[in-house]
């Protein structure tokens, strides 16, 4: 039988601003990676999104980010490898203090936005954040774009790694992201996300949007909690899934 993790990017509210349906979310996933502060996400979001979490059984990711609040983290910053070590150390912290204070545990990191987009291809930069997730806690996961620099950082220092793919967003020739400036970034149909989460994780291969068929490695499927519809898409994704025979468990459970 085919398994793999579902993850969903969350705890991404900030202050009186809200962001996305994550407790309802929380139902349908098996691993959340949650927002440290630097992109989104405050002290109390964090916890109740970590109790949450840990009362559901879903897995508890570090969700670290550049520290751009008003751009969600979504925007290019200048930053060296010494810098990124810190920031990554510092976010991962946070959040194993939160989930050690709910009575669970950090099981993975993934880097948001602008920095995970950034390592995918920048090896320095990805070398920083795998030995940061190294030298905290070498048994956490170090989720990566599928085919990225960030993956072969990850297995260069030892880590074990999760190679991930998206049920939401369009992909290049390259097997990158689209990038978010671009009005065909976002995947907006269901079914057409469906179709490609079947195809990722049955086949091996994704379409991008000049359609040629790129080959990935689907460990963990993402999508996010803020696109509009994400409870939707979970619900179905998950579904569909079940409907083809493919497991959906957390990664710790695989293991």
């Amino acid at each position: 039988m085919q398994r793999i993790d579902f993850n969903c990017d969350m705890g991404e509210s900030y202050g009186a601003w809200r962001m996305g349906d994550d407790a309802a979310l929380l139902d349908h996933v098996t691993s959340a990676n949650i927002a440290c502060g630097f992109h989104a996400g405050d002290p109390a979001t964090i916890h109740r999104t970590v109790r949450a979490a840990v009362a559901r059984g879903v897995a508890i990711g570090a969700h670290p980010s550049l520290p751009d609040l008003q751009g969600f983290g979504r925007r290019a910053m200048a930053i060296g490898p010494a810098e990124a070590y810190d920031i990554v150390v510092y976010q991962i912290g946070a959040l194993d203090a939160f989930a050690r204070a709910c009575g669970g545990r950090l099981s993975h990191v993934k880097a948001h936005g602008a920095l995970y987009n950034t390592a995918a291809k920048d090896r320095a930069l990805a070398d920083a954040i795998a030995g940061a997730v190294r030298d905290v806690d070498r048994s956490l996961v170090l989720y990566g774009l599928s085919g990225s620099e960030l993956v072969r950082a990850g297995e260069a220092a030892g880590l074990t790694v999760a190679a991930e793919v998206f049920g939401d967003r369009t992909y290049q020739d390259d097997g990158s992201l689209t990038p978010r400036g671009r009005p065909d970034a976002m995947i907006e149909e269901v079914e057409a996300s469906i179709a490609q989460v079947k195809r990722v994780v049955l086949e091996g291969k994704v379409r991008s949007v000049s359609g040629k068929d790129v080959p990935v490695r689907a460990d963990t499927l993402c999508i996010h909690g803020d696109q509009p519809g994400a409870l939707a898409f979970a619900k179905r994704i998950r579904a569909a899934l079940a409907q083809a025979g493919v497991e959906v468990k957390t990664l710790a459970a695989a293991r």
